[in-house]
């Protein structure tokens, strides 16, 4: 007697007939997710519990992809009292069932361990964190012996790589640099007018844009910029390195990296800085004497008031902040970078670790300075 399970034109079909002691499943068209999610029960029904030799004859499947390949495995060991043999199969169809066969019998992956309770994953953040703080003053070890080495051995830094990298860092962003300094000092001369109008002291505007800007906004907004794009760049390229393995491929060959990859940003960073951070406060400084000559005052007076309120000490002050940011920033964002995991999602990390330290690090450290400037009286 034989039995047949309906199906769409070239679906899967099973024809189940009986052949003196074996039983015969023939399957014919295409075995796909489909036709193996309607044929399952029939087959594996059909396969066990009636004790004659079960045989799949493949001869008609014209196609089958790994869902059908698992319906024709389970059938087969289902099949009793021992596994079913498989017949007619072309060289493509033996080929799915084999790889489908391997990736079943492959070890299954560990189990998810168990989560942590609230004690223990304190505890593990807290290793964590150490480890990390642990990595970042190795990292500051490292840098100080390799710029010892370059001190003794100048060839070890590429000049071309610290030039390449001025260019990036510095070159690229003054016109960011100059339209974020002018928009600052516009904004500051406009907020500033308010309340000195009250008292009539919009005069001494220039004093106060000035000395923000030279003493504290000047280096800090420089050091933003250098974080988002540079600091960011650095760990994005020093973590696709990562990633590759082409750090470790320079350890190998006996390349130090920190001297090849790190000491020339490094360098670049704590140059360019002062430089950014001079442009911004010039720009500012412009700026805002546009908007006090929209307000009737003239060039001469506004001069008069920043030589008034400003001297040398101010600027090199503020430039030397800078120089201490930029090489802050530089070494924060190539540590995230030689720290990146591995994944698609490691130099995404890395970028973002660049960028949050570089601007959380320039922030803390200006504080710093602000206190000790305070108690030297500069």
């Amino acid at each position: 007697m034989r039995t047949a399970t309906p199906a769409p034109p070239d679906h899967a079909r099973l024809e189940t007939r009986p052949e003196g002691d074996r039983l015969v499943l023939a399957f014919a068209g295409r075995l796909d997710t489909d036709a193996a999610a309607r044929l399952w029960r029939a087959a594996t029904c059909a396969a066990g519990g009636h004790g004659a030799e079960v045989v799949l004859d493949l001869a008609g499947l014209t196609a089958l992809d790994t869902a059908g390949a698992a319906l024709l495995l389970r059938v087969a060991e289902a099949a009793a009292p021992r596994p079913a043999r498989i017949e007619g199969a072309s060289a493509a169809i033996a080929a799915v069932l084999a790889r489908t066969r391997a990736a079943l019998g492959a070890p299954a992956p560990p189990p998810r361990p168990p989560p942590l309770s609230p004690l223990a994953a304190l505890g593990a953040a807290a290793v964590a964190r150490a480890r990390r703080w642990i990595g970042g003053v190795g990292f500051l070890g490292e840098a100080a012996a390799a710029a010892a080495r370059a001190l003794a051995r100048p060839r070890l830094v590429r000049a071309r790589d610290v030039l390449r990298h001025l260019d990036e860092a510095g070159t690229r962003a003054f016109p960011l640099t100059l339209l974020l300094g002018t928009l600052i000092g516009v904004i500051l001369a406009f907020q500033s007018s308010i309340p000195m109008r009250r008292f009539g002291a919009e005069v001494f505007i220039p004093q106060l844009v000035g000395i923000s800007l030279l003493r504290e906004l000047g280096p800090l907004l420089a050091a933003v910029i250098l974080a988002g794009r540079t600091g960011s760049a650095f760990a994005a390229e020093l973590g696709t390195m990562t990633v590759n393995e082409e750090v470790s491929a320079l350890r190998i060959m006996g390349i130090d990296p920190m001297a090849m990859l790190v000491l020339p940003r490094l360098i670049a960073a704590t140059l360019v800085m002062p430089v950014l951070a001079l442009l911004l406060d010039l720009a500012g400084l412009v700026g805002m004497g546009a908007v006090m000559g929209l307000r009737g005052f003239a060039p001469a007076a506004v001069l008069a008031q920043l030589e008034q309120a400003l001297d040398l000490g101010d600027l090199l002050g503020g430039l030397f902040k800078a120089a201490v940011f930029g090489l802050v920033v530089g070494g924060i964002g190539c540590r995230a970078g030689l720290a990146a995991g591995l994944g698609p999602r490691a130099v995404g990390d890395a970028a973002t670790a660049a960028v949050v330290g570089g601007i959380v690090a320039t922030i803390a450290l200006d504080g710093l300075f602000a206190v000790l400037f305070f108690r030297l009286g500069l």
